[in-house]
């Protein structure tokens, strides 16, 4: 390939653009958890690794209930950025178990398809990512995973998309997203410490987001896995701004070798125009960054096979991010 750091195939992506869909796990393999979840929990870590909530308490308000529980909603108001939105948050039933009392969990940021103005579809019931989540865990094949699902704008207008960033002028999305939310969420759950238990995802415009992130602040995030995403900003913000857009730019960030996190980029198969950004983005990374490439067998950029990637996406974090454990 071209010296990459790839497992199974490496390739690229260009452009895409809004969310529309979903993909087929038909035919796929499906990794595998390198440890059971619960063993991970009943076993202490080394060195302290737990991060114990420091408080205040969070004001969360229940968004929907799901069958394994509910998810709350909290508009945060981020010191570092200056920026206010509403993020969801679902906890894994261990969580409030008293087994688990004393027991740090893994987190995972998802970002949604589109604008993302004042919803998350992952909080939504299309995306049954909670579902999913459990039954995984109780067979052992995946970690019980705090998730935490912010907006990404603050207005459907695609042409004043903030690109998860801080485009000048604009509202410092990616302050909010990489420095506020994060401290948020480990002074108000139990997380564990470093970055080793941090991933995260996205589908199309999420996808952009979560490969982005992932290459700009590797000390946040391991590892990422962007569904069916595109790699060039196209927020009309970012004009007059050339050098910042550069700097946000994942088909530049992945050229770099500044970043060492794992990915898995995923592309529909039935998609030829999808499949080639893909691939073309992938084969311009250099390590440390190593990416795994799977190629949905028939899958269309829809929110029915985005769904569909969910399992796998799952136990291939269980496999590259620290599970629960206590001290």
């Amino acid at each position: 390939m071209t010296g990459v750091a790839v497992a199974v195939l490496a390739v690229s992506l260009a452009g895409c653009g809004s969310p529309k869909g979903e993909k087929d796990d038909k035919g796929k393999k499906t990794p595998t958890a390198t440890n059971s979840p619960a063993a991970a929990a009943a076993s202490p870590s080394p060195e302290g690794k737990v991060r114990m909530p420091t408080g205040p308490a969070p004001t969360l308000t229940k968004a929907r209930d799901t069958a394994v529980g509910p998810i709350s909603v909290t508009r945060l108001a981020g010191p570092k950025s200056g920026v206010t939105g509403q993020v969801w948050v679902w906890l894994p039933p261990e969580y409030n178990d008293p087994k688990y009392a004393k027991t740090g969990f893994p987190v995972l940021t998802l970002f949604a398809g589109g604008q993302s103005n004042g919803y998350n579809t992952w909080a939504g019931s299309e995306l049954p990512i909670q579902e999913e989540d459990v039954r995984l865990a109780k067979a052992g094949k995946a970690h019980p995973f705090i998730m935490v699902m912010p907006v990404q704008n603050f207005t459907s207008d695609e042409k004043r998309a903030l690109d998860c960033s801080d485009i000048p002028g604009q509202p410092k999305m990616a302050t909010w997203m990489t420095q506020d939310i994060p401290d948020w969420v480990r002074a108000n759950f139990r997380t564990l410490k470093g970055r080793d238990s941090w991933g995260v995802m996205g589908a199309s415009t999420g996808g952009f987001c979560s490969a982005k992130l992932a290459l700009q602040y590797p000390d946040v995030y391991k590892a990422a896995v962007p569904i069916d995403g595109y790699f060039i900003p196209d927020s009309r913000l970012w004009q007059g701004h050339e050098a910042e857009k550069a700097a946000n730019n994942p088909d530049l960030l992945v050229t770099q070798g500044k970043a060492d996190v794992k990915m898995l980029v995923t592309a529909g198969g039935a998609d030829a125009f999808e499949k080639g950004v893909v691939k073309s983005w992938m084969a311009k990374a250099a390590p440390p960054v190593a990416i795994e490439y799977y190629e949905q067998p028939g899958g269309k950029h829809l929110t029915s096979d985005f769904r569909k990637m969910i399992p796998d996406a799952l136990q291939w974090f269980t496999k590259n991010l620290e599970g629960p454990a206590h001290d």
